[in-house]
């Protein structure tokens, strides 16, 4: 038998004044965002900007179906329209947050497994890791420099090139 440890670190910020104005602007798109956000079941709202190396801003929220499995999380909503919209486009940065008001936790919420997988393939997809900022109540950020860090196994398009046709 053989152990193979996995470390990660990241990094915790009591608030973003310290960030420079163009993640600022990203943190306060992805605040916003939440405000739009369709969650009538769980009220569970929650908001993502994805910044492209332009300098644009794309937004996403959740979106909600009464058949559960048919909803989308702000994440895919905002990477799907962005490679959609602008297919060849670079993501510097997503910032992702929920509406603190709805919930009883100051714990800082990180992404789903399913929107881990769908931000390590637009990572894959423009072979260079996204920044990832998670926004916590009061202006809290933990800052993730790849979704390696928050999925070290992710299915990839190099497990399936194993796959004998």
């Amino acid at each position: 038998m053989r152990e193979i440890k996995i470390e990660h670190s990241f990094r915790l910020f009591e608030d973003y004044s310290s960030f420079d104005a163009e993640l600022t602007t990203l943190f306060e798109a992805a605040k916003t965002a939440t405000k739009s956000a369709y969650a009538p079941y769980s009220g569970f709202r929650v908001g993502a900007a994805v910044l492209l190396e332009t300098g644009e801003i794309v937004i996403g929220n959740n979106q909600e179906n009464a058949a559960y499995p048919s909803g989308l999380c702000a994440e895919r909503v905002a990477l799907f329209y962005t490679s959609a919209r602008y297919p060849d486009a670079v993501i510097k940065a997503l910032a992702i947050t929920i509406d603190y008001s709805s919930v009883e936790t100051d714990d800082i919420i990180p992404p789903c497994g399913g929107c881990r997988q769908v931000i390590a393939e637009s990572e894959a997809k423009q072979t260079g890791s996204i920044r990832i900022f998670l926004l916590g109540r009061d202006q809290r950020v933990c800052q993730i420099d790849s979704i390696e860090q928050l999925l070290p196994l992710a299915f990839s398009r190099e497990v399936l090139s194993t796959v004998k046709s």
